[in-house]
């Protein structure tokens, strides 16, 4: 055999065993799917505030998926956000990662912080009581201080639009799996900050509750009235109710839907959230009375 021809096949031989042992290496790491946000605020709809954040959302994990829980909670109210937040929760998947921004205090002391859920939710919000009602449910496993500047954008940070510059930019690094504890310093759960919110009680002469807020647009009126607790005064489907709201005397019907009263008539129904309710049949109860949220309501034991 000719050198030349030796040398070849020399050389074919070498490029084989690079070739097997490039197959027999390591695969590549399959990326993780990406996990879904829950996007929440008081930034409403009007101008490029919630685009812009869900735009910095997808720059960081291209192809998040983002759902809007809404962006209509009344400005600055706190504890509206926390039950909104709280209420959509349990319908995510149990990995999801929740960006929640109502945010009276921005650009004060008040913390940016990473929550994760003992049921494995994160919840990216600022620490000013908007978690009380989903620590109350699910309990809070651990918590961080958002202060990383790889997990924020920006060079110079905005005083007042930390939902652009922190929260969205933090849910989307927990959205493709980046590791949370990188974020900033652990913080104290038994620390964080808490709503006061209060149930209604009941007592020897009934129960005493208030109106915390209204129903979309349809002004049916969210009362802090678990159906347990209403069940304790004893009224059945069909009675008659009477009670004291907002320091007047009514007479309303318990009924199962809106239907169950001629149109532009009232009820009371326990609402798709287990919680006593006001409405108006086809109609706007808040507006029809006049009232707004808090609003106090009392209603006594059925003879």
């Amino acid at each position: 055999m000719s050198s030349s021809r030796r040398h070849f096949l020399t050389a074919c031989t070498a490029l084989f065993a690079l070739s097997l042992t490039a197959c027999q290496s390591t695969p590549a790491p399959i990326p993780q799917p990406l996990k879904v946000i829950g996007f929440l605020s008081d930034f409403d709809v009007k101008d490029d505030a919630i685009g812009i954040c869900k735009a910095v959302m997808d720059g960081i994990a291209p192809g998040v998926r983002v759902i809007d829980i809404s962006h209509q909670v009344t400005p600055y109210d706190i504890a509206e956000g926390a039950r909104f937040l709280a209420g959509s929760a349990p319908y995510f998947p149990k990995d999801a990662v929740f960006v929640g921004v109502v945010d009276p205090g921005v650009g004060s002391t008040r913390k940016p912080i990473i929550a994760k859920s003992k049921v494995g939710q994160f919840f990216v919000v600022p620490d000013n009581g908007l978690l009380t009602l989903v620590q109350d449910r699910d309990g809070i496993e651990a918590a961080r201080t958002i202060t990383n500047p790889d997990w924020m954008i920006g060079s110079k940070l905005s005083s007042t639009f930390h939902g652009r510059d922190i929260f969205s930019p933090a849910g989307a690094h927990l959205a493709r799996g980046d590791d949370w504890t990188q974020a900033g310093p652990a913080l104290d759960v038994a620390q964080l900050v808490r709503l006061d919110i209060h149930t209604a009680a009941v007592d020897a002469k009934g129960l005493h509750g208030e109106v915390i807020g209204t129903d979309g647009p349809f002004g049916n009126l969210i009362l802090d009235i678990p159906q347990p607790i209403f069940a304790q005064l004893g009224y059945q489907l069909g009675d008659a109710v009477p009670l004291t709201l907002n320091g007047k005397p009514y007479t309303i019907p318990f009924h199962k839907t809106f239907s169950d009263v001629p149109i532009g008539k009232p009820l009371f129904y326990i609402d798709s959230r287990g919680r006593l309710s006001l409405a108006i049949n086809q109609g706007n109860f808040a507006e029809t009375y006049n009232l707004n949220p808090p609003a106090p309501l009392f209603i006594p034991r059925k003879p």
